[in-house]
């Protein structure tokens, strides 16, 4: 099955207030050398090998050949990748033409609204990329600035005309449920000019509230800065949700995934790859990999990724063969992201199938799951509660795994 191809480049302009990416501020000038160190990486991964020695781990956990994977999506995210000059970005779609079987069908460019113009767009799409991933996030001049954004509302406009203009006709929109002063109708209102803009693809994502962002951590202390306190309430969060799943619907997008949207025809290819837990190759600083059996990342730190390329090592930090338990795990939580959901055989096979299926039946009961002929999906109306079916079904494989431990023992 063809694999997925990921280039991360975690630099940006600013540090939004609710990012919790491994991304960093840095110096125009480290752009070019960045985007040179993953055409190195793209080399030493197709012949392999490295100078400064083998991948980690054993050869039975060294994972599939690069050299003999075909690639049908190529996706670069961030950060903010249109930041570098496009005969960079270019120069390493080249590389991987060069050096691997690629044949995408889908070449994805993530982009801040004001990042883009009409030139630079049509370089984009003359160096192969057919799809534009932009970052709006709101519609709403107050909400973005709070935030920590550099665009405003009249950019969004702007960018997009640029790159209809260009001939890119596969466009998706981010928007943020949850952000600090967002009301619902300023969130209305967003989903009202998104909708307007007719990209073919919509993600709506909830804020996250962790220590890992100056927002969250600001959040969890109690303080005011950043306008901590002045965001939505979570019952105000799940209906702009409820709201946005209405709006998009009628206004003819299929929702295939739990934060995601597509006109017919245009749902995201490169990442149906993650919830499908299909393969895929990620290159630079952070990129996480996967090919089927093992899973391995390189370094986050941008400068320390692109010394050890460019010395002709690679810059791999973990690596780890995925466990039948957290196959299992993974199917459970990535396969019900999609509204489709996943073939019941997936849950009830092996020993933990008298546990899962009793808390399916369960969860049907409670009305959170449907069950038609041999798929299991989440409830179309419970979605916005997710978390809750994923938590009572992950705790059924490890009541299951422990109750094994303990009669083991017994014996």
């Amino acid at each position: 099955m063809p694999a997925g191809l990921y280039f991360a480049v975690p630099f940006c302009q600013t540090r939004c207030t609710y990012c919790n990416f491994h991304t960093s501020v840095v110096s125009a000038g480290l752009y070019r050398p960045y985007a040179e160190a993953l055409q190195r990486e793209i080399v030493l991964r197709a012949a392999a090998e490295g100078t400064n020695g083998p991948l980690l781990g054993s050869a039975a956990m060294r994972g599939a050949d690069m050299r003999a994977q075909n690639f049908d999506t190529i996706y670069f995210g961030g950060g903010t990748p249109s930041l570098l000059e496009a005969a960079d970005l270019g120069d390493v779609l080249e590389a991987a033409r060069r050096e691997l079987r690629v044949e995408a069908r889908e070449v994805t460019l993530e982009a801040d609204p004001e990042t883009i113009t009409v030139r630079k767009a049509g370089e984009w799409r003359e160096a192969g990329f057919n799809r534009v991933s932009l970052g709006a996030q709101s519609f709403s001049d107050r909400e973005l600035a709070t935030a920590g954004r550099m665009h405003r509302r009249a950019d969004i406009f702007i960018a997009a005309a640029a790159l209809r203009e260009s001939g890119i006709t596969n466009i998706s929109m981010d928007l943020i449920a949850g952000l600090p002063h967002q009301t619902a109708e300023s969130w209305e209102e967003s989903l009202r000019e998104l909708i307007g803009l007719r990209p073919e693809h919509v993600s709506v994502y909830l804020m996250e509230i962790d220590e890992g962002s100056r927002l969250g951590l600001e959040v969890i202390q109690g303080g005011a800065r950043y306008s901590a306190r002045d965001l939505p309430s979570d019952d105000a969060m799940a209906a702009s949700y409820e709201r946005a799943c209405q709006e998009l619907g009628a206004a003819g997008y299929e929702h295939y995934e739990i934060s995601n949207w597509g006109l017919p025809g245009f749902k995201s290819r490169h990442n149906l790859k993650y919830w499908n837990r299909e393969a895929y190759w990620g290159i630079g600083a952070g990129a996480h990999s996967f090919d089927g059996r093992v899973r391995w990342a390189n370094a986050h730190d941008a400068s320390a990724y692109v010394a050890a390329v460019s010395g002709g090592g690679l810059a791999e930090e973990q690596r780890e063969e995925v466990s039948a338990q957290q196959e299992l795990e993974e199917k459970i939580f990535l396969g019900l992201r999609k509204l489709e959901g996943i073939e019941f055989t997936t849950l009830t096979a092996g020993a933990h199938e008298a546990r899962l299926r009793e808390r399916v039946a369960e969860l049907r009961e409670q009305g959170l799951l449907v069950v038609e002929g041999d798929r299991v999906r989440l409830a179309p109306e419970k979605v916005a509660v997710s978390n809750e079916v994923f938590v009572e079904l992950l705790n059924a494989v490890s009541e299951e795994r422990e109750t094994s431990a303990v009669n083991r023992g017994s014996r």
